[in-house]
């Protein structure tokens, strides 16, 4: 990978990352709900989560969405079910003095199947794949582009988780929690638009 690929794949790989979408929107409302320490699990599950589908993305796995076209079409549905569940979720979050004993963040695992389901991850994953894997590398050429951008993505995530941890304090009042609750659920129900257009 000559140098002007790899600063491009760096470039992207933030722009994409740093922006709003249901990834950060979730770490941020994690941050606020459940504090930074109990949101690493969630990072790291986006992080490495996201990385490893780029690579079996780039090994083939996107030959299959070229084969069997209505494969895309049952993404979308449940990415916008699961989604949907999600926003439901944050918009009611209780304040951490009175959350549920059960209540928690995601888990490394469900933050890494997320990305399996979260459409601007895939499209993400596919360009960086078709625009920046060396030609003629092979296995090499998919792993090293999914290693560049989970390196990327991992403090770009955590600066939302981060972000979130800062208004903390302010939104301990229940009022205004819930307000911020609700704005991520709607926020995040506004990033299925493109999905549903399939413009995503």
């Amino acid at each position: 990978m000559t140098y002007e690929i790899l600063t491009g794949l760096v470039l992207f790989a933030f722009a994409s990352s740093i922006t709003p979408g249901p990834n950060n929107i979730m770490l941020m409302a994690s941050g606020v709900n459940f504090g930074l320490r109990r949101t690493v699990p969630h990072m790291l599950g986006v992080s490495l989560g996201h990385g490893a589908m780029t690579v079996l993305l780039g090994l083939g796995l996107v030959q299959v969405f070229v084969l069997i076209p209505w494969l895309r079409t049952v993404l979308t549905v449940i990415s916008v079910a699961y989604l949907l569940w999600l926003a439901w979720k944050v918009a009611n979050a209780a304040p951490p003095a009175h959350a549920k004993e059960d209540a928690r963040p995601l888990t490394f695992l469900q933050a890494a199947g997320f990305q399996w389901v979260n459409p601007k991850a895939v499209y993400m994953s596919i360009y960086a794949q078709t625009t920046y894997a060396p030609e003629g590398t092979g296995w090499s050429g998919a792993v090293l582009v999914g290693v560049v951008f989970a390196l990327v993505n991992l403090p770009s995530v955590a600066t939302w988780a981060w972000g979130g941890t800062q208004v903390r304090r302010w939104l301990a009042a229940p009022g205004r929690l819930r307000v911020f609750n609700w704005t991520m659920a709607a926020l995040l129900v506004l990033s299925l638009y493109p999905i549903i257009l399939g413009e995503g």
